[in-house]
């Protein structure tokens, strides 16, 4: 199963970095010094390397389009992509026309989440995913209007008359919800009240006071691989103040799933040391001191004291 529906950046109390790819797909203004071009299609490239390791190009000259050209480098065994499932997914952007680099995820090793649908993205981000299944490289070239609109992209050095080439690893599928074996919630932790089975807000009811150290509980034993230092993770989640009953600061279960780097600092520190380690397909319950979350400081906007402990439940949809 995939996920539903969804955009890349979040708004996030959790200090999440904004995805590059938001950077990538803006529309652009016009730009009218675009390069005429005579050159060959993407039979002329030449792309070396597995999938999920940063790919050789290499050119044989200009490449030029009048349309979308496509090639599956390499077919993935996993589930075959559709409208609105997700993937998380390495890319690499050339110019056809300059033949060089303007953008790519391995170098930092950071793929982006990217949702199958028209509606968000571009007819040349669609040709890399739409129908193809996870596990496959993808080449595709483009005009640049089919990539990023009519007036290219100047922030990654393509006018609005250059080619786009782009390669596209699938690396990784997203769930829609936790998949593995139930557990029982430890006794610690509150209770999560659920609407139309996705969580609401959590019950402090009869719940112990908090400890001063992180604690992690597991309430679904994910079947999939564990989460490494790193990694681009998906998740679902829910967080509110211990002791707050007026409901949470930040949830995405009703929205949208977020992305961001583990175990790196994009996130307070509480959850780059409980998620890290822990399998994907897994749901937890966490109680972050203030150390751990934003201390002393607290955060205002979110309305979090540096006193306060925040109660966390997160489902770990994917990583990669």
């Amino acid at each position: 199963m995939f996920a539903r529906s969804s955009t890349s950046g979040r708004r996030l109390a959790l200090a999440l970095v904004t995805p590059l790819l938001l950077t990538a797909l803006a529309a652009c203004g016009g730009d009218d010094g675009g390069n005429a071009q005579s050159g060959a299609g993407i039979d002329s490239l030449k792309v070396e390397g597995d999938v999920g390791s940063e790919p050789k190009v290499t050119w044989d000259g200009q490449v030029s389009v009048s349309k979308i050209e496509s090639d599956t480098l390499i077919e993935g065994d996993g589930a075959e992509l559709g409208d609105g499932d997700q993937v998380l997914a390495h890319i690499w952007i050339g110019n056809g026309f300059t033949q060089k680099e303007a953008f790519n995820t391995y170098k930092d090793k950071k793929p982006e989440l990217l949702t199958d649908d028209k509606s968000q993205l571009s007819k040349m981000f669609l040709a890399a995913i739409d129908g193809h299944t996870i596990g496959s490289r993808v080449l595709v070239a483009a005009p640049a209007d089919d990539a990023f609109g009519e007036g290219g992209n100047p922030q990654l050095g393509i006018a609005n008359k250059d080619t786009v080439v782009m390669v596209v690893d699938l690396s990784s599928g997203v769930l829609d919800a936790p998949a593995g074996t139930a557990k029982d919630s430890p006794a610690w932790a509150p209770k999560i009240v659920d609407k139309d089975d996705v969580p609401e807000k959590l019950d402090f009811t009869g719940t112990p006071e908090p400890a001063s150290y992180l604690r992690v509980g597991t309430l679904v034993a994910g079947q999939g691989a564990k989460v490494e230092k790193g990694q681009t993770i998906v998740v679902d989640y829910l967080g509110q103040v211990y002791g707050n009953d007026k409901g949470p600061f930040d949830a995405s279960f009703s929205t949208e799933p977020a992305s961001f780097q583990i175990g790196t600092g994009n996130v307070i520190k509480g959850w780059d040391q409980a998620l890290v380690g822990k399998a994907v397909g897994s749901r937890l319950v966490l109680s972050i001191p203030p150390d751990l979350g934003y201390g002393k400081k607290g955060n205002k906007d979110a309305g979090i004291k540096g006193t306060d402990t925040l109660c966390f439940v997160v489902d770990i949809l994917a990583a990669g």
